[in-house]
């Protein structure tokens, strides 16, 4: 893969006419404490998240990166990573959903020209649409095939995130002509279109993922953003870093995992035990096996946070500049990503199993919830496994192989 020259532009910075992080992060805060006060029940329900979703939207995130002048929120990437890390600390299936929004509804400034992204997102922002779907490629991927009138999508994503609530679906299309991977935008409510939702999983259960399946789909021209080929004749500098800017959201959903349970297993550690005396079982605030646990799970959860600062400070000066960065440059950052995308799992997997020992046997209660937090990490690390990602860490530090250009599913 390598990194050619247009589309391009450096697309990061904030809108001045914006409210500000501050603003942001303050109702991202107060969005998850009210995801937190019913998380259990809504999590045990597993309904599909329109309620969810109408709280976002209210709370005006879900245009957050959306310019202010066309009613957006005017924020940053980092400002977008910090509040879907706060959300996921309260929901982690909520705050997949709206990281994957993010990604999507970004997606037009990574794969098309300037003049068609504003125009699409203009109209996202004023209809204050949610997305789902799912650009990376599949096995038997989705076809666009040239007609009189124009081309129709057709087959089946296997399983997209938001689906089910999305007021547009991003995916990934071949052309049966040229074999050419596309990024693809669709009406749901076109009538060829087909949604199915994932009943079956253990965790994650509130990320509205579904099937979807499309029959003679019309698409339209503006609704074809642009190349999604990693062959250096076609991926821009800015569409390269699709891949860095995709994969670090699930390295802030993991950390929000990790310090959602932690921050709730300290809470019921305290007051639980607050009146504790030697005759309590373990699990105490005192206990010194307990008082390791947290430490061990503290360290880990910090270093990982730490690492994902480093790649999180690469990613964005990486898009203030993308027309003048390098191949090298780039390879340097998506392993950076890499490195905190394994330590970020690492620390989700660690801290929501060991959450459980410490708070014992009265974490088995479903009215606790505390099982959420575990099943939510592990489906969502099984469906972003990291072994992968160790492979092309270490294949760039022993032969200086750059990592392939990979888009979030």
């Amino acid at each position: 893969m390598g990194l050619a020259t247009a589309p391009s532009g450096t697309l990061s910075e904030p809108d001045p006419t914006g409210p500000g992080r501050a603003y942001w992060l303050r109702v991202a805060r107060e969005t998850a404490d009210d995801l937190a006060t019913d998380a259990v029940a809504r999590e045990q329900a597993g309904k599909p998240p329109f309620d969810e979703v109408s709280r976002l939207r209210e709370a005006g995130l879900l245009t957050l990166l959306a310019p202010a002048g066309s009613g957006g929120g005017g924020a940053d990437w980092p400002t977008a990573y910090a509040v879907v890390r706060e959300i996921a600390a309260a929901d982690g299936a909520i705050g997949q959903l709206l990281g994957s929004h993010y990604f999507l509804s970004w997606s037009a400034r990574f794969f098309t020209e300037p003049s068609r992204a504003a125009r699409l997102e203009h109209r996202y922002a004023a209809e204050q649409w949610c997305w789902g779907g799912g650009l990376a490629r599949q096995e038997s991927p989705l076809t666009l095939t040239g007609t009189r009138g124009g081309q129709v999508l057709d087959g089946q994503q296997s399983y997209a995130t938001g689906v089910l609530v999305a007021d547009r679906i991003a995916v990934c299309a071949v052309r049966t002509d040229t074999g050419e991977p596309l990024a693809v935008v669709v009406d749901p409510a076109h009538p060829g279109v087909g949604v199915e939702a994932d009943t079956d999983t253990f965790g994650q259960r509130l990320s509205a993922g579904g099937s979807v399946e499309f029959d003679a789909v019309p698409v339209a021209a503006d609704d074809v953003l642009g190349p999604l080929s990693a062959d250096e004749d076609f991926l821009s500098p800015l569409a390269a870093l699709a891949s860095p800017v995709g994969r670090l959201l699930s390295v802030q959903l993991r950390l929000g995992m990790a310090e959602g349970v932690l921050a709730e297993a300290r809470e019921y550690s305290r007051l639980s035990h607050s009146a504790w005396h030697p005759a309590r079982p373990a699990g105490s605030p005192q206990d010194a096996q307990v008082l390791a646990a947290y430490g061990e799970l503290t360290v880990l959860t910090r270093s990982a946070s730490a690492l994902t600062d480093q790649a999180l400070a690469a990613v964005q000066g990486a898009l203030t500049r993308a027309d003048d960065l390098t191949y090298d440059e780039y390879a340097d950052i998506s392993v950076l990503v890499a490195m905190a995308e394994a330590a970020s799992s690492r620390a989700a997997q660690e801290s929501t199993a060991r959450a459980l020992d410490i708070v014992g046997v009265r974490s088995t209660s479903s009215r606790l919830g505390f099982d959420r937090f575990w099943r939510n990490a592990r489906t969502h690390t099984l469906y972003e496994p990291v072994a992968h990602r160790l492979r092309d860490i270490g294949d760039y530090f022993l032969n200086g192989t750059h990592p392939p250009f990979v888009l979030p599913g």
